[in-house]
């Protein structure tokens, strides 16, 4: 496999580190290497977040990457910020739930999720970053589902209600768009 590399940006509180934690985890269970490498803007909450992801079957030199091959993107502030870090002919993938725009460049792969609609039909509002990331798995397989729903599976293990189970939905219906793109 080659490298694959991803940034996944919005707001504090929508769940990025969440999902970045979730594939490096999946990777990691399938024997590959990985780095996470979080980012924060000046608030927690509400202020902008986002973690670059790395897996590699080969070590992994260093966790910086000036242009990310795939950006996932939840909020208008981490369009207009992580687009153009996009490399040439990869992969965007918007959450058309925030974002009111098509995206800018035509080299790209473009990917539109209605992810917190989604998320809502399947009992979680909060799960749309699940989406987000069934979306960007389905279209690069940078691990397998069944590994990736593991990991999920694996988070939410021990938490109050059927978190778990929504989550699980809701990257599955990502999952389902993703491969729908991916042609």
């Amino acid at each position: 496999m080659a490298t694959q590399d991803v940034v996944m940006a919005g707001f504090g509180g929508q769940g990025l580190m969440a999902i970045g934690k979730i594939l490096a985890k999946a990777a990691m269970e399938e024997g590959k290497n990985v780095t996470w490498m979080p980012s924060y803007g000046p608030e927690m909450r509400g202020g902008t977040a986002n973690c670059v992801v790395i897996i590699d079957d080969d070590p992994i030199g260093s966790p910086v990457v000036k242009r990310t091959q795939a950006a996932v993107v939840m909020n208008k502030q981490s369009i207009d910020k992580f687009e153009p870090t996009v490399a040439d002919h990869g992969l965007l993938v918007i959450n058309t739930s925030l974002i009111d725009r098509k995206a800018a460049r035509d080299d790209l792969k473009v990917v539109y999720v209605a992810a917190n609609e989604i998320a809502e039909s399947e009992g979680g509002a909060k799960a749309a970053n699940m989406v987000m990331l069934g979306a960007y798995l389905g279209v690069t397989g940078a691990t397998k589902p069944e590994t990736l729903e593991h990991a999920i599976e694996a988070t939410f293990a021990g938490k109050r209600g059927n978190l778990g189970d929504i989550n699980v939905r809701a990257f599955r219906k990502g999952l389902e768009v993703g491969l729908a793109a991916r042609g």
